[in-house]
């Protein structure tokens, strides 16, 4: 049975086998949580990222986690939040499930997620939080055995409150 749990922290600092970057389409690095994973993880990230050549919204692809004390980064692109009539809600699904998928091709037992696409991409938090508690329940009612331990990393209050809620409910 996996582990589900929320923690207020800095991602950065948090050991598993893999956390989530919520990247831009370049993997090259950007503002908040991506911009601290790269600089965390040191120069080596960036040369990784670049033979990448990029990543979809809602895809994911994977490098090594160089100087975290995760062992790899899965880099997901979530999308920019347009009022939700543009796709977002299937894109910030698929970001989620894509970087799931991703981690079990690799037997990454343990996996820490941010809040993807709740800074500069706008996403609303509240929207947010539902979507990636759901889809991630879902991948696991189907993949029971696939993970130890899933981790919902935020960063903020707002964020962290959310997803708090959102645990809790489904435990009842």
């Amino acid at each position: 049975m996996t582990i589900i749990s929320i923690i207020r922290d800095d991602i950065t600092t948090v050991e598993a086998d893999a956390i989530v970057n919520a990247a831009n389409e370049t993997l090259l690095g950007g503002g908040g949580v991506d911009g601290a994973i790269h600089r965390a993880a040191g120069p080596k990230l960036l040369e990784a990222c670049r033979a990448l050549g990029g990543c979809r919204t809602g895809d994911a692809k994977i490098t090594p986690g160089f100087d975290l004390p995760a062992r790899h980064v899965i880099h997901t692109v979530g999308p920019v939040w347009r009022g939700g009539a543009e796709g977002e809600p299937d894109l910030l699904a698929s970001a989620y499930r894509r970087s799931l998928e991703v981690a079990a091709e690799n037997a990454l037992r343990s996996v820490v997620f941010p809040a993807i696409s709740t800074g500069v991409h706008g996403y609303p938090k509240r929207a947010a939080a539902e979507i990636a508690v759901a889809t991630v329940a879902a991948h696991l009612d189907d993949n029971a055995d696939a993970f130890d331990r899933i981790i919902f990393c935020a960063f903020d209050d707002g964020n962290f409150e959310n997803l708090f809620v959102l645990l809790n409910e489904r435990e009842s």
